[in-house]
């Protein structure tokens, strides 16, 4: 069943008391955060919280990674602009595919996890088990069985009291913000249909190197394969997904739609598709038409668009907004602060408060209406909500150790299986 999208979502009086016990029970309201998985992403996540307007007495105690290079990588980009505000000895600098525990374990109060997206949902189990504070990055899981557990995990989170943040930028912009209020205040009329748009050229790649298993280059390659990443549909255009529900109050209840890989066809590119179009359609008719495609030198367009019976509006991902009703001058806005850092302001300001703050729901079934529409072009068939949410396709690895088997692995010329539709199992 989909969770209508709300902000923050209240919880119990004692939502986020939690916080303010621990925080304060040594006389202090330092914060005290971990790292899992410093990426760029952790590493800008990393840096929005020490830089949080809310609460300047914070202090990254613990980092946590897959790889050596990577984290000493992102332990000095994050000193380098916020040093005063950094604590992290050798004994709580953790490597490997189990570092996320010990990183959880290392007495931080909050901890951020920024980890391929395959990861996401057993490290927010063992967050909210371990009674810690959470930022996680989108996408929240790769399959509809990821998306369930992080279902039941963030009620688990809500009846401890543990906030719980997820790294939708969009719904923290000013444009955003006040553009989607207009539009549920009536000032386009009824939505007719909806369009959204992640076309790039892509994301990098990182070669095999001859001392690597299998389950090395995958998880150091992350992005090009389904378990890890879900394919750019899921880890990027995610978001716009997102801000399509958001603007619905809703998340689709089917879907059909087509994809296939034109430009990223050689083994360095794992599994997934360079392009998916995805036609989903809400309870109440309303039509969302959904295009995100990565190869280069093509028309490149990150944005969301409404169009209703009384004027329509454009939102650029990270640009302006513009708002068009009939017979009347356009309103403009510019972008405003970014959002990755006014996520983190907003986080902490609710901590500081001691507020319920749980953006979990919204952007699971977020989550899922990616996974959806990728289950629709993987297939060639056209799905429910029901059949996508309920499917036991788990694209998750044999174990966590560098000797795992993932899925896939290479045929004898190096080229990884994908998925063809009309043979390509749905669900």
């Amino acid at each position: 069943m989909c969770t209508k999208s709300k902000h923050a979502v209240a919880g119990t009086a004692l939502a986020g008391l939690a916080f303010a016990r621990s925080a304060h029970a040594a006389g202090t309201d330092l914060i005290k955060i971990a790292l899992i998985g410093s990426g760029g992403r952790g590493t800008g996540a990393a840096i929005n919280a020490l830089k949080n307007s809310a609460n300047p007495n914070v202090k990254l105690i613990a980092v946590a990674d897959a790889f050596q290079n990577r984290l000493d990588n992102s332990l000095r980009a994050i000193q380098a602009q916020c040093k005063d505000k950094v604590d992290v000895p050798e004994e709580r600098k953790f490597v490997g595919l189990d570092a996320y525990q010990k990183a959880i374990d290392s007495g931080a109060d909050l901890v951020l996890i920024c980890t391929p997206p395959g990861f996401r949902p057993m490290q927010f189990e063992a967050a909210v088990k371990a009674g810690k504070h959470i930022f996680m990055e989108k996408p929240v899981a790769v399959d509809a069985p990821g998306v369930r557990r992080v279902m039941a995990v963030n009620d688990e989170a809500k009846r401890k009291g543990l906030a719980v943040a997820v790294g939708h930028h969009l719904r923290h912009e000013v444009k955003h913000k006040e553009v989607i209020k207009r539009i549920h205040d009536g000032a386009i009329g009824d939505v007719c249909f909806l369009r959204a748009y992640f076309n790039s050229s892509g994301v990098w790649v990182r070669k095999r190197e001859p001392q690597d298993t299998e389950m090395q280059y995958q998880v150091n390659n992350w992005y090009y394969f389904n378990w890890l990443s879900g394919d750019h549909i899921v880890e990027q255009h995610v978001h716009d997904l997102d801000v399509m529900n958001w603007i619905k109050d809703a998340c689709p209840v089917k879907a059909n739609g087509m994809g296939g890989r034109q430009f990223r066809v050689g083994p360095e590119y794992g599994e997934i598709y360079d392009h998916h179009a995805v036609e989903f359609e809400y309870a109440d008719g309303t039509k969302m038409y959904s295009f995100c495609r990565h190869i280069p030198a093509c028309w490149n367009s990150f944005s969301e668009h409404a169009h209703g019976t009384k004027g329509r509006v454009e939102i650029q991902g990270h640009g302006a907004a513009d708002l068009y009703v009939d017979g009347q001058p356009p309103t403009h806005w510019e972008r405003g602060p970014d959002g990755h850092q006014v996520e983190m302001d907003d986080l902490f300001a609710a901590l500081a408060a001691g507020q319920s703050y749980n953006e979990g729901d919204y952007s699971a079934t977020s989550t899922m209406t990616a996974i959806l529409g990728r289950m629709a072009t993987y297939s060639g068939k056209a799905l429910t909500w029901e059949e996508a949410i309920g499917s036991t396709l788990d694209l998750s690895p044999d174990g966590y150790t560098w000797q795992s088997t993932p899925q896939p692995e290479p045929g004898p010329d190096g080229i990884y299986p994908c998925a063809v539709p009309g043979v390509s199992r749905a669900v």
